[in-house]
């Protein structure tokens, strides 16, 4: 049995999903359709074996919305995955990680707390850094730094 390779790994990205990812070294960087979010997931874990779940975490391009953002990895052959997905403008919803990686449920918790979104199939999406009555996501560029907070506890 022959290791997977970059190269290969590329390929069958790019004959499945018909994305060409960027190369650098070992690591595979993409940007997927919302859409096929979770279904790339089980790809990377399932066919490139990938199954170390390593982060997760979101970005706020303001005006251009929100984009998630995860690293998963094949340690067997060193390879990496950095998958990534564009929500829009006014989008907050995006399709859980949970039932491929367990992993990814307290890092899309986090980005629910902290960015406001809502990961479809999460099995207990709520607040895991803020208290449950917390108003806002402060990671949101749109939260004003100013905003009255309760006080510690």
């Amino acid at each position: 049995m022959t290791a997977l390779t970059t190269a290969a790994a590329s390929a069958q990205i790019q004959t499945r999903f018909g994305v060409v990812p960027a190369t650098e070294g070992h690591e595979l960087s993409l940007t997927l359709p919302l859409e096929r979010w979770q279904e790339f997931g089980r790809f990377a874990k399932d066919t490139l074996e990938c199954r170390y779940f390593n982060w997760l975490t979101a970005v706020d391009w303001k005006e251009q919305g929100l984009e998630v953002v995860t690293r998963v990895e094949n340690l067997d052959v060193g390879l990496a995955l950095m998958m990534r997905t564009r929500l829009g403008p006014g989008q907050s919803v995006c399709a859980s990680l949970v039932p491929v990686y367990r992993g990814a449920d307290w890092m899309e918790r986090e980005c629910f707390d902290m960015f406001g979104i809502r990961f479809e199939g999460h099995p207990d999406l709520r607040r895991i850094l803020l208290p449950q009555d917390w108003e806002g996501h402060p990671l949101l560029k749109s939260y004003a730094v100013d905003t009255p907070h309760p006080p510690y506890r």
